[in-house]
């Protein structure tokens, strides 16, 4: 059986590798030329090789771990905040119309911008990871939930009311599950933020710990900035597989969400 090769490259993946793949080799060619100096920047040999060393050192498998702990339990409690508070907005339209201001001020606020304060206000550095983390990671969920229940057929709801259902009983058995796509996705874009906080966190609280205190103390070591750049390669590749399963989750429990827009589309 012969591999038809443009078949081969409508799969999203099968591109998606073969970019990497020249981006790779064109950032090698042009150390190899001179373009980019290898001694102000490393050749893209060297810095997999790094990377592939770093996957087997047990300290610094360590420090993924404890970036992970602070982005799983700061994406946690945000799920817990937000999803309860866009509920109550989305659905009680007065609330939502109050606090839609504070919402709209506090949401275009950097984030990191904030870690120095949340440095004085939290002596603990996993507290204050989660807080940022939070704090970060709340603005998509919560946006999502609210726009997820205005998009909710008006016409369900009616005809559980029409039988006696109550506001709580219409919110869990409609509102919700026709909700629950569009939470999933905010929850995906909240976790790529939440990755990006805790290593932002971690390189500007003085290397606490995890790949940002990696990073830290990587660049005052004798082999700086290949390490740096090693360190921060395996900092995209846990985001970029981060984001894969969370992709991966959504196609899976939302299948019928998937093939309704697809079929939309």
């Amino acid at each position: 059986m012969r591999l038809n090769p443009r078949r081969a490259l409508d799969s999203p993946l099968a591109c998606g590798t073969l970019g990497v793949v020249i981006l790779l080799c064109v950032a090698e060619a042009a150390g190899r030329l001179g373009v980019i100096p290898p001694v102000q920047f490393p050749l893209a040999s060297t810095i997999l090789v790094e990377a592939a060393r770093l996957a087997a050192d047990p300290a610094f498998l360590t420090d993924i771990a404890t970036t992970f702990a602070g982005w799983a339990m700061g994406l946690l409690a945000t799920i817990a905040v937000a999803v309860p508070l866009g509920l109550l907005l989305g659905s009680v339209t007065p609330i939502e119309t109050a606090l839609r201001p504070l919402i709209e001020f506090l949401r275009p606020i950097p984030s990191v911008a904030l870690i120095p304060l949340a440095s004085f206000v939290f002596i603990d550095s996993t507290e204050m990871k989660v807080a940022v983390i939070v704090y970060a990671s709340m603005w998509p969920i919560l946006i999502n939930t609210i726009y997820g229940l205005r998009d909710v057929d008006p016409v369900a709801k009616e005809t559980l009311r029409t039988f006696g259902f109550g506001p709580l009983s219409v919110l869990l058995r409609v509102s919700l599950p026709s909700t629950a796509p569009f939470i999933a996705t905010g929850i995906r874009v909240a976790a790529a933020i939440a990755l990006i906080l805790a290593i932002s966190t971690e390189l500007l609280a003085g290397g606490s710990g995890g790949i940002g205190g990696f990073i830290i103390l990587a660049e005052s070591s004798p082999a700086g900035v290949t390490l740096t750049v090693a360190a921060t390669f395996w900092a995209g590749v846990l985001g970029l597989l981060t984001n894969g399963v969370f992709v991966l989750a959504e196609r899976r429990i939302f299948r019928w969400h998937t093939a309704k827009t697809g079929a939309a589309q």
